[in-house]
């Protein structure tokens, strides 16, 4: 397994680049997913939570004091929006929304210098609540999520000017195929395809945990992941698992049998994926990060020592991480530590602030 403290060559060359940022600039579009977020911070296990939940629940009702919460925007695109923006890129999300969700926006993104006029008020605003619970010395979330009209948003959903995004940005970013459940595939098949036709940038992907719409990974895995349309592919160690398991079952039943430790497991099956797959995979998990390409040996950053205050929202403020270095052209080893500190600075601030590149960069400072 991967060194418990980052690449010190990798760190250098980052606190270099910091001291006198001189960022190539960039246009990324994302999408499609916004949703109303509210963390509920209940600071011990899971077990303990059920036990006082079943006490309040055979009481006939009742409450749970000094449990922290905060209401948040949420959602992978509109948090992946808000990181990339605060380091300064240039973002523009397409998202479909009610009334109540663009004025959610404009209160959030507005300020970034966001722009919000690919954002529309023709659904049903999603909202999650994010139960997070203090588990073995991890923080672990659990959520509940109303979709809304993301279930439904598709390929006609996106208008011409949408279209005309999609051909100048540098990047084009798809996430959250498990939220968008009827369409998702074709969502992104049509968008990538668009991109690699008529567009100039790269295309990534981050589909989010796919058990809510697993009957459908066979069509994903056939129409999208296995096609040469898809540059990124950005993974947690459960959708490693879930999409190796599928593509190469076999493989992987052998090696969940000899791999106990769910992180070992995840890069051995973001190994299979690199070897079967034409894009290059991403793993971000809670003890490192990784990429890997096919026939080439995976580069390893392990995370930060902090103390951790949320787990939500840490792989949107990775992908921004990610995203936002891999178009400085950094290396793969200071494109990885980069995401990793992002993601660090987010979870273990207590504001569920997300890093200017001043911030960062005092940030490694003190951590490194």
């Amino acid at each position: 397994m991967p060194r418990t403290v980052p690449s010190v060559n990798s760190l250098d060359t980052l606190l270099n680049w910091l001291e006198k940022p001189q960022p190539k600039e960039f246009r990324t579009v994302v999408m499609p997913d916004f949703f109303f977020d509210r963390f509920v911070q209940y600071d011990r296990s899971f077990d303990q939570f059920a036990k006082e939940a079943s006490d309040v629940v055979h009481r006939k009702g009742g409450s749970i004091d000094k449990v922290n919460q905060i209401d948040s925007r949420g959602g992978n695109a509109a948090n992946t929006t808000a990181a990339l923006a605060t380091l300064g890129a240039s973002v523009h999300p397409i998202i479909e929304t009610d009334s109540f969700g663009v004025t959610l926006l404009k209160h959030y993104l507005k300020p970034l210098n966001v722009d919000l006029s690919h954002v529309t008020a023709k659904g049903k605003s999603p909202i999650t609540t994010a139960l997070e619970f203090a588990q073995k010395g991890n923080r672990v979330n659990l959520m509940l999520r109303d979709t809304g009209s993301l279930a439904d948003f598709g390929p006609k959903n996106l208008t011409s000017e949408d279209y005309q995004l999609l051909a100048i940005a540098d990047v084009v970013c798809v996430f959250n195929w498990a939220g968008t459940r009827r369409y998702g595939t074709e969502l992104a098949e049509t968008v990538f395809r668009f991109v690699k036709k008529k567009g100039i940038g790269k295309t990534y992907y981050d589909t989010a945990d796919p058990t809510p719409n697993r009957d459908k990974i066979p069509s994903l895995v056939k129409r999208v992941l296995s096609k040469d349309i898809v540059d990124i592919l950005s993974l947690n160690e459960n959708e490693a698992v879930q999409y190796a398991g599928y593509i190469s079952p076999e493989h992987v039943c052998t090696l969940r049998k000899e791999q106990k430790k769910l992180e070992k497991l995840a890069l051995s099956c973001a190994t299979v994926l690199a070897k079967h797959l034409t894009a290059r995979i991403d793993l971000h998990t809670t003890a490192y990060s990784a990429t890997l390409r096919k026939n080439r040996k995976a580069r390893i950053a392990p995370v930060f020592k902090i103390k951790v205050n949320r787990a939500t929202g840490a792989g949107d403020a990775w992908n921004a991480g990610n995203i936002y270095a891999d178009q400085q052209g950094f290396s793969d080893g200071t494109r990885l530590a980069f995401a990793n500190a992002v993601a660090a600075y987010y979870v273990s601030s207590p504001s569920a602030t997300h890093p200017t590149l001043k911030q960062l960069r005092d940030f490694l400072r003190k951590t490194s």
